[in-house]
């Protein structure tokens, strides 16, 4: 008999909304998360007690964990921890660093993870992958899913707004990854998920056009459900092939080159306007662009605190960063001298 449909991953609940930490009780009593196990709850350093407070009425028997930073090195000392007590089923509470260390904690524990996102600075809420950092500098690790995640946009309003609107930046980077995936079937026959590309690209269009921003509870709940729904575009592929292509090699290799420069949203958004540029498609670049600046996040390497020649620098560089990936990047193979002239040409045309 012929395969008629195939199954897809998907969270057991989601919620975006104002005051949804107040439900989380009642998501882990839903037996489908936890039966009579155990629960934990990792929580991060900035809004710890205040979030423990909103929890511990509502799970008596919960043990709270501190997650320092987004390092190897703090998931998997939580990991032991997890590993020691035989909880059924952890918490992650926080902002991208302590969900994506949390998600690592749990795959080590070998149990389920269920996801409380308090701000938007990145798509990881639902992606299965963790980027963390290590002596060697940051990498992505694949993990599990998140079991269910919930948003709530009273954490979200009260985040630094530069790291909800980086959110934006990583959203849009989508469209440039898409691309990416494409070039890469035409020229190398590499496969693609065509369902996983519309995911991706939906998410993205949801957003780039929208003239609101995050002060509305209307546009963080669509940009919320865009970052949610391009991780699962992520899980669909089996890989991060619909949501990072150049952009994300650009942005990894920026990291390694001058860690600290910018967060992961900020030079998704500019690697995604960089290399439409690349790919000489005026339009789409500009409508990149467009959105980056209503958003006031960074278009230009200047923006960031980077001059003209270490932006391509790390230009340079990125194709390394991914080996095997096929993008705009690795298809123009720009000797540097070439990559210069580009960048020079992309501050000419986009800078302020």
């Amino acid at each position: 008999m012929p395969l008629l449909a195939r199954m897809l991953p998907a969270p057991l609940t989601m919620q975006v909304r104002r005051g949804a930490v107040a439900e989380l009780g009642a998501l882990l009593a839903d037996s489908r998360v936890a039966t009579s196990g155990r629960v934990a709850v990792a929580v991060g350093p900035g809004q710890g007690d205040h979030i423990e407070s909103l929890i511990s009425p509502q799970l008596d028997e919960a043990e709270v964990f501190r997650v320092s930073d987004g390092t190897v090195d703090a998931a998997v000392s939580l990991g032991a921890s997890l590993r020691k007590s035989a909880f059924e089923v952890v918490v992650g509470v926080g902002g991208g660093k302590t969900i994506d260390a949390t998600k690592y904690a749990a795959s080590l524990a070998g149990i389920p993870m269920v996801a409380v996102a308090t701000n938007l600075s990145h798509d990881g809420i639902c992606s299965p992958t963790a980027s963390l950092v290590y002596e060697g500098g940051k990498g992505s690790f694949g993990v599990p899913m998140p079991l269910a995640i919930l948003v709530d946009l009273d954490f979200v309003h009260a985040a630094p707004p530069t790291l909800v609107r980086a959110g934006v930046g990583d959203v849009v980077s989508n469209l440039s990854a898409i691309e990416d995936w494409q070039l890469g079937n035409v020229e190398r026959g590499e496969p693609i998920d065509g369902l996983a590309c519309s995911m991706a690209r939906t998410a993205a269009e949801a957003l780039i056009g929208r003239q609101d921003g995050i002060e509305s509870d209307a546009f963080l709940t669509v940009l919320a459900e865009s970052l949610i729904l391009s991780g699962m575009s992520m899980v669909i592929a089996g890989s991060s092939r619909p949501a990072s292509g150049g952009d994300h090699e650009i942005l990894h290799a920026v990291d390694q080159l001058f860690p600290g420069t910018s967060n992961h949203g900020e030079l998704a958004g500019i690697g995604s306007a960089f290399c439409f540029f690349l790919r000489e498609d005026e339009a789409r670049a500009r409508q990149v662009v467009d959105c980056l600046r209503r958003h006031e996040l960074p278009v230009v390497p200047g923006d960031i605190g980077l001059s003209t020649e270490q932006f391509a620098e790390a230009v340079a560089l990125a194709p390394s960063t991914r080996p095997g990936r096929y993008t705009i990047l690795e298809h123009l193979r720009m000797q540097d001298n070439e990559i210069r002239e580009r960048v020079a040409d992309y501050v000419r045309t986009f800078g302020s």
